[in-house]
C-alpha cells in the first residue's frame, strides 16, 4: 500500500509539474507571439513585445514574473519552494496586468499628457489566465483544497469570471449612485419605501409592490412547476407529453409578446373581454392593467423554470424511502406528506428562489401591462432612458433589488438548514416510483390542465396574429407579414434572402449557439464548487453567481456600456459583450439547477471514484455529469431561450453589424407593425422547439437503474 501511495504521489508530481511548464509557456506566447492590443477592425496587431520595444515600456514590467519563473525552474525544485516560486510570481503576473491596464487607459479618464493604450486583446487574455492558473498551481501545492489543482483552478476561474463580468461593472454603476452627493435622499425617498396604501387611497413605494409582486409570483410559479412537475414524474397522465410541451412554452417567447397576448384577450377590447360582455353582461373593464396582469404574464413566463428545475428532483426521489413508509402502513397523503415533500425541499427552494429573483428582474410584463402599478425595474429603465436621465437614482433603485436578492438568498438558507436531501447513492435502486393518492393525482391535474390549456390560447393568439392583416381590427388571412420578414426568392444567382429580418436571426442564433454551452458549463461547474467543495468565502461565492440574476437587464446594459467602453476590456459594440452578458445574467440558473439535483447525489460516489484513484476532473466527467442529465437540459434549454429571447440588457448591447431578434422586434413593436413583430416571434418559438427537441435528445435521460412504469401499480388511498 506504501509502495502504491508513493507511486500517485509521484504521478501526481509529474502531472503538476508538466501542467506548470504548459501554463509558463503558454503565458510567454501570450507576450511575445499573440496581438497584444484589440484593434478595431482588424484581426491581428503586433505582440506585447514588439509593442515594449516601441514606445510602451511598462508592457515589458510582464516579463519579469516569466523570466523569473524560467529562471527558478519550479518543476525541479521541492513542493514548498516551487508552491512559492508560482503563487509570487502568478500574483505579481496578475498586479502588473491590472496595474497597466488600468493606469494606461482612454483620454478622457488618464491625466492629460499621460500615455494610454486601446483595449486587451488576444494575447492579453491568455497572459492574464497563464498568470492565474500558475498562482492557483502554486495555491494547490500549499494544500489548497487538498491539493486538487483542477477544484483550486476552477475557483479561480470562477472568481475571476465573476469579479471581471459581475462584480467590476456593478461597481462602475453603483459608483454613480453617491454623485452629487444625494443618495441618502435617494434611497429613503417617499416613493421607494413609502406604506401609503396600508391607510389611504395613495399608493405604496415601488419597493413594496415589487416585493410584494416577486412573492407571489415566486409562490405561484413554484406551485405550478411542482404540479407539472408530479404528473410528469408521477402519473400516467395520457397526455403527459403534450403538457410538458405546454408548460415549456412559455419560456420560449420574448416576454413582451406574452404581454401583448393577455392584452389582446383581456383588455377592454380583448377576445375574453368581448365575450364576457355579449354573453354574461360583464362590462369590459382595465383590470388586466396593474397587478393582476403582471403577475398572470410573470406566471405564464416563468412556471417553466420553476418546472424545469423541479422534475429533475422529483425524479431523483429514491422509491425506496417511500415504499418503506408504506410498508409501515402510512397512507398515500401521509406518504407524500412526511416523506416525498421533505425531500423536494431543495428544489422547491432553489424554484422560489429563481422565480422571486427572475420577477424582480423582469422588464418586459411590467412596461406593458403594469399601468399604475410601478416596479423597480421600469423605474430604473425611464431613470435611464427618460427625459431625466437621472442614473445616480436608476444605481440607487437597483441598490434596492440588491438587497431584496439577499434577503430572499438568506432566508433560503434558513429554510434548507444542514439537513441530508440525499436520494442518489451507490446503492442498487429498482424500486417503483410511488404513483400519486388520488386526490393530490386530481388536484395537480385540476391546476395543470386549465393552466396549460390557458397557455394554449395565449399561444393560438400569438400564432393568429403572425396570419392575419391587423389584429383586433381585420382578420383577414395574409403570409405579408413573414414576407416582409423572411422572404425568400428564387434568382439566376440563386436563393436571395430579401427578408428584413433575416440578419439579426442569424447573429442570434450564432451567438445564442455559443453563450449557451458555454454558459451550462460555468454554471454546473460552479454547483459542483458550492456543492462538492469547502473553502473560505464559499457564501459569498455563492451570493455572486447568483447577484448577476438579480440585477435588472437594463442595469446590466448600462452597467456593461459604461465598464466595458473604455480599456482595459474594451468590448462595447462586439459579439463578444453579448456572449459575456448572456452568460452571466444567466448562468445562475445552472448553479440552482446543479445544486438542487447534486444535493441528491451522494457524495459517497465521488469518494469511492478518487479512492479508485479518478482525479477531480475524471470523477466529474464520468460520475457526476451522468446524473446531472435534468439539471444540463434545464441550464441549455434556459440559457439558449433567455439568449434567443432577452429584450432589457440586449436593447442596450446590439450593433447595425450585431443586432439581435429582439430589437428587431422591439423596433417593429415601436413602429406600430405588430403582424411584423408577432410574425418574427412565431418563427422564434418554432426555431426553439426544434432546438429543445434536440437537446434533450442529445443529452438523454438520467438512469438511475429504476423500473419507470407508474400505470400498474393502484394509486395509494
Amino acid at each position: 500500500v506504501g509502495g502504491t501511495q508513493a507511486a500517485a504521489v509521484e504521478v501526481g508530481q509529474g502531472s503538476q509539474s508538466t501542467t506548470q511548464v504548459i501554463w509558463i509557456a503558454a503565458t510567454a506566447a501570450g507576450l511575445a507571439l499573440l496581438p497584444w492590443y484589440s484593434v478595431e477592425g482588424s484581426w491581428w496587431s503586433a505582440p506585447a513585445l514588439l509593442h515594449g520595444l516601441r514606445g510602451k515600456p511598462w508592457l515589458l514590467a510582464l516579463f519579469v514574473p516569466v523570466l523569473a519563473l524560467l529562471a527558478a525552474r519550479p518543476w525541479r525544485m521541492p513542493p514548498a519552494q516551487a508552491s512559492t516560486a508560482l503563487v509570487l510570481s502568478g500574483l505579481l503576473g496578475l498586479l502588473l496586468l491590472l496595474a497597466q491596464g488600468f493606469l494606461f487607459r482612454h483620454p478622457s479618464i488618464t491625466p492629460p499628457g499621460w500615455p494610454t493604450q486601446p483595449g486587451m486583446g488576444y494575447g492579453a487574455l491568455l497572459v492574464a489566465a497563464g498568470f492565474l492558473m500558475l498562482l492557483c498551481l502554486g495555491l494547490a501545492a500549499r494544500g489548497f483544497c487538498r491539493g486538487d489543482a483542477f477544484v483550486v483552478g476552477s475557483i479561480g476561474l470562477v472568481v475571476a469570471s465573476i469579479s471581471a463580468f459581475v462584480f467590476f461593472p456593478l461597481f462602475i454603476m453603483l459608483a454613480s449612485a453617491f454623485e452629487g452627493g444625494g443618495f441618502i435622499a435617494s434611497f429613503f425617498d417617499r416613493s421607494v419605501w413609502g406604506l401609503d396604501c396600508l391607510y389611504s387611497g395613495l399608493r405604496c413605494g415601488v419597493a413594496w409592490n415589487t416585493l410584494f409582486l416577486a412573492v407571489v409570483v415566486g409562490a405561484g410559479s413554484t406551485v405550478l412547476g411542482l404540479t407539472f412537475a408530479l404528473i410528469a414524474a408521477r402519473t400516467a397522465f395520457r397526455f403527459k407529453g403534450l403538457l410538458r410541451v405546454m408548460s415549456v412554452l412559455p419560456i420560449i417567447t420574448p416576454p413582451f409578446v406574452i404581454g401583448l397576448a393577455v392584452i389582446l384577450l383581456f383588455g377592454r377590447a380583448g377576445a375574453v373581454s368581448e365575450l364576457m360582455r355579449d354573453w354574461l353582461d360583464i362590462p369590459r373593464s382595465r383590470w388586466i392593467y396593474g397587478l393582476a396582469g403582471v403577475a398572470l404574464a410573470q406566471l405564464l413566463a416563468f412556471t417553466p423554470i420553476a418546472f424545469l428545475v423541479l422534475v429533475g428532483v422529483v425524479q431523483g426521489i429514491s422509491p425506496s424511502l417511500e415504499e418503506a413508509s408504506q410498508t409501515l402502513r402510512a397512507r398515500g397523503w401521509t406518504t407524500f406528506r412526511t416523506v416525498t415533500l421533505p425531500l423536494l425541499r431543495p428544489g422547491l427552494a432553489a424554484a422560489f428562489l429563481l422565480g422571486f429573483v427572475e420577477s424582480m428582474a423582469d422588464f418586459g410584463n411590467p412596461l406593458v401591462l403594469s399601468g399604475n402599478y410601478e416596479v423597480l425595474s421600469v423605474k430604473i429603465y425611464f431613470a435611464v432612458v427618460g427625459a431625466s436621465h437621472d442614473q445616480s437614482r436608476a444605481a440607487v433603485l437597483a441598490l434596492v433589488l440588491l438587497i431584496f436578492t439577499l434577503a430572499a438568498f438568506w432566508a433560503q438558507q434558513r429554510w434548507l438548514g444542514r439537513a441530508s436531501y440525499t436520494t442518489v447513492t451507490g446503492k442498487g435502486d429498482a424500486g417503483l416510483p410511488v404513483p400519486l393518492p388520488r386526490g393530490l393525482r386530481w388536484l395537480c391535474y385540476g391546476v395543470a390542465i386549465p393552466w396549460a390549456l390557458l397557455t394554449l390560447v395565449i399561444y393560438a393568439t400569438i400564432f393568429v396574429g403572425g396570419f392575419v392583416k391587423s389584429v383586433g381590427r381585420d382578420y383577414t388571412f395574409t403570409l405579408a407579414h413573414f414576407l416582409a420578414a423572411f422572404g425568400v426568392e428564387a434568382t439566376q444567382r440563386g436563393l436571395h434572402f430579401y427578408g428584413a429580418g433575416w440578419n439579426s436571426l442569424i447573429t442570434t442564433l450564432s451567438i445564442a449557439t455559443v453563450a449557451a454551452p458555454l454558459t451550462a458549463a460555468i454554471g454546473l461547474l460552479t454547483a459542483w464548487l458550492l456543492s462538492r467543495q469547502d473553502f473560505a468565502g464559499k457564501r459569498a461565492f455563492e451570493f455572486g453567481t447568483l447577484l448577476s440574476f438579480a440585477i435588472p437587464g437594463t442595469v446590466v446594459g448600462i452597467s456593461y456600456i459604461l465598464a466595458f467602453n473604455v480599456p482595459p476590456i474594451e468590448i462595447t459594440g462586439t459579439a463578444s459583450i453579448l456572449i459575456i452578458s448572456f452568460v452571466f445574467r444567466n448562468m445562475p440558473v445552472g448553479v440552482r439547477a446543479g445544486i438542487a439535483t447534486l444535493s441528491q447525489i451522494d457524495k459517497s460516489l465521488d469518494e469511492a471514484s478518487h479512492t479508485l484513484g479518478a482525479r477531480s476532473a475524471t470523477t466529474i466527467r464520468r460520475v457526476v455529469l451522468p446524473l446531472l442529465h435534468p439539471a444540463i437540459v434545464a441550464s441549455l434549454v434556459y440559457s439558449f431561450v433567455r439568449a434567443m429571447t432577452a429584450v432589457s440588457a440586449v436593447i442596450f448591447l446590439v450593433t447595425a453589424e450585431y443586432n439581435m431578434a429582439t430589437a428587431y422586434i422591439v423596433g417593429r413593436v415601436e413602429a406600430g407593425e405588430f403582424g411584423i413583430a408577432i410574425a418574427y416571434s412565431c418563427v422564434l418559438i418554432v426555431i426553439m422547439l426544434a432546438v429543445i427537441g434536440l437537446i434533450q435528445l442529445g443529452v438523454g435521460e438520467r438512469k438511475l437503474g429504476r423500473r419507470e412504469s407508474v400505470a400498474t401499480i393502484p394509486a395509494a388511498a
